[in-house]
């Protein structure tokens, strides 16, 4: 009362503020109504630094009033972004309507990044167009993003390097997800290559199906059921991405349980019955799957031997396991193809050899 200058009300703001936190009491019930009434008059203030100074103290406080909460959100940016960042007094639905305020680029920035993004305000910023909020949100691990989500930002973020980069860094995304962006940048990556090193269209075509279908192969251990698995392998069906290649890929690491899902996708069988074909004693019932799926001829008395061995051999459980595990399917795969009893020709061996040294390239 004495100076009632701008900077005395906000050390003012301050110092009320700091005695005000119920986790470190120092007021009575009666004081803290009164702390109350204080802040709500000066969250009228007309000058912003003393807003300022009471969002700073304020925003981490747990049992603020919702109304003076709700008051400092809608501020000015400068008084409204720490309390939209850290504030736990906000409810979702204050979260929705900011979100969709015009002028509010900054507020869905911080609101992206708060510790814990539920689904609904997720899906709220998602629909807002805004490049770097929804970049801050797949890259906070703190945000609740469905598949359906993260689909969404996939397809109407396609173009956004900064999104992309920070959905390539979220430690744990869906199979599908991942596949769908690892075709997205390898996409981008093929114009790249035709037009900045001069590489014919054809050799940056192959190139670049050689690295889709290896970073397709890294993430098929990330899929912990079928339903994930049968999904992914649907995506790359429908997509025209599940190649013989790929397939060839997947058993030379061993991964029977996408060999299965493939098959049974290309066969256009329950996943059940293609399962009941391939393991089925002698080769009929596999022979029969591969000519229902419409595998290459030449390459069925390799997949029989690749699923046999598959049977018989397992990871060690080492470092390295998948690798000596890759190994030792591919010299037992050659081993089989010298056995003057195999039924593999040439040109069945060197076609397959030659999907070998581009898996191993």
């Amino acid at each position: 009362m004495a100076d009632p200058s701008p900077s005395v009300r906000a050390e003012t703001t301050s110092k009320i503020a700091a005695q005000y936190d119920s986790r470190h009491p120092r007021m009575s019930d009666a004081e803290r109504k009164i702390a109350e009434e204080i802040f709500r008059k000066l969250a009228q203030d007309a000058e912003i630094r003393v807003r300022e100074a009471l969002a700073a103290n304020l925003k981490t406080t747990p049992d603020l009033p919702h109304d003076l909460a709700l008051s400092l959100a809608r501020d000015v940016d400068a008084v409204a972004l720490p309390v939209l960042k850290y504030s736990e007094v906000l409810t979702d639905e204050d979260l929705i309507n900011i979100v969709r305020d015009e002028d509010a680029a900054a507020k869905q920035v911080m609101i992206a990044q708060r510790a814990s993004v539920s689904g609904a305000v997720a899906d709220a910023l998602i629909d807002t167009g805004n490049e770097t909020a929804v970049a801050r949100l797949v890259a906070n691990e703190g945000a609740d993003l469905s598949e359906g989500a993260l689909d969404r930002v996939l397809s109407d973020y396609e173009d956004s390097e900064a999104v992309s980069d920070s959905l390539a860094r979220r430690p744990s995304l869906p199979a599908s997800i991942s596949e769908q962006l690892v075709s997205a940048m390898t996409e981008k990556l093929q114009g790249y290559l035709v037009s900045k090193h001069n590489l014919s269209p054809d050799a940056a075509s192959n190139l670049i199906l050689q690295t889709r279908e290896r970073a397709t192969v890294s993430l098929l251990n990330r899929s912990s059921s079928d339903a994930e698995l049968e999904e992914l392998v649907y995506q790359l069906y429908a997509n025209g991405r599940l190649t013989t290649s790929l397939i060839i890929r997947a058993l030379c690491i061993g991964d029977m349980s996408f060999f299965e899902a493939a098959m049974a996708r290309l066969a256009g069988v329950p996943l059940k019955n293609a399962r009941m074909l391939i393991h089925d004693q002698g080769d009929l019932g596999l022979k029969s799957l591969c000519e229902k799926a419409k595998m290459p001829s030449r390459l069925m008395n390799a997949v029989s031997a690749a699923v046999r061995i598959l049977d018989e051999e397992e990871y060690d459980g080492g470092r390295n396991d998948r690798e000596r595990f890759v190994t030792r399917i591919i010299e037992r795969l050659l081993t089989q193809f010298e056995d003057p009893a195999s039924t593999m020709t040439k040109d069945d061996i060197d076609y397959l050899m030659a999907k070998l040294h581009q898996l191993a390239a």
